[in-house]
């Protein structure tokens, strides 16, 4: 069966190196994304990510890193995600997110527009982060909390 694919991208303008670093460094991570990493990105070692709006730390394993080009993870077990970073400037990266995995059926349509929705989300904050030093993700979600 055909899997499917959640795909975002966006030009941010600042360059790759500081990119690169915004995603697999999480003490900037945490000014965008996540409120808590455990340990930067590294081929094979699982790190956990904490998020303000979900209870828990959430696993996720790197499978392959080329630096200021492609950061490949696996945080749900049925599918991969994979960042790549295209300098289109000296100071501007293109950022483009895809998350394979799911099958051609309603759980899977489901899920591919909530990953899109998350990656375009993820994409926004950071841009915001990176450009202006705006942390987008404060308050946005707290609706979403369960008392």
């Amino acid at each position: 069966m055909e899997k499917l694919s959640a795909k975002a991208s966006i030009g941010i303008q600042k360059s790759i190196f500081e990119v690169f670093e915004a995603i697999v460094n999480p003490e900037q991570m945490q000014n965008y994304f996540i409120s808590k990493g455990s340990g930067k990105m590294e081929v094979g070692k699982e790190i956990l990510w904490s998020f303000p709006e979900f209870d828990g730390s959430y696993p996720l394993t790197t499978k392959e890193i080329i630096p200021n080009e492609k950061i490949v993870f696996i945080w749900d077990p049925k599918s991969m995600v994979t960042i790549e970073l295209l300098k289109f400037s000296e100071n501007e990266t293109v950022v483009k997110v895809s998350e394979e995995g799911y099958e051609m059926d309603e759980k899977g349509v489901k899920w591919t527009i909530g990953q899109t929705e998350g990656w375009a989300n993820f994409l926004a904050c950071m841009k915001a982060w990176l450009e202006y030093g705006i942390h987008l993700r404060k308050g946005a979600f707290d609706f979403m909390k369960t008392n």
